[in-house]
């Protein structure tokens, strides 16, 4: 397999950026609309771009799936210090954690890597399975809800983003 570079370009990309950074230094580090979004690492989503936000205005939270469970130790420092109160949490058609099961890619890891095989063997990879991307949805906004990390008065909403489109639509 050839070798992958992408980071030989780092520095050359980010100077471009940086000549267009102006007041950026100066945004405050909690952010702005209190609003966290907890989505998918999947590479087709900006969720800056589909919802119309500008840096500084929400972190943006992002693993596999955009599984609430999984974010759920960057929330509570994102509401208990620097403080959000809206969470909205993203999934989208087309993606990869309806595709497989846990066993599955312990399948896979333990093949592949055997010395991981021990470290992989109880792990829960949280697929979607048959609860589908809107059921997946609707768990993570309730197990949100019913979280005592989360603080009383969040704003929890669930959200479909559709790759086919672009356009989104809430589930919850």
């Amino acid at each position: 397999m050839a070798a992958i570079n992408n980071h030989l370009q780092f520095v050359a990309n980010n100077e471009f950026y940086a000549t267009a950074f102006g007041e950026k230094g100066q945004l405050a580090m909690p952010p702005a609309k209190k609003l966290i979004i907890v989505t998918c690492i999947d590479a087709r989503l900006k969720p800056e771009s589909f919802l119309g936000l500008a840096e500084g205005d929400a972190h943006i939270i992002r693993n596999a799936g955009g599984v609430a469970q999984d974010a759920l130790r960057s929330i509570v420092i994102s509401q208990r210090l620097l403080g959000t109160r809206e969470i909205a949490v993203f999934h989208h058609t087309g993606c990869g954690m309806t595709l497989f099961s846990s066993e599955q890619l312990r399948g896979i890891v333990s093949n592949e890597t055997p010395a991981a095989a021990e470290l992989v063997k109880d792990t829960d990879f949280m697929e979607f399975g048959e609860k589908g991307v809107e059921g997946s949805i609707k768990a993570d906004v309730k197990f949100l809800k019913e979280s005592p990390l989360v603080l009383d008065d969040t704003v929890i909403t669930g959200w479909v983003y559709e790759t086919e489109t672009g356009k989104v639509r809430q589930i919850v």
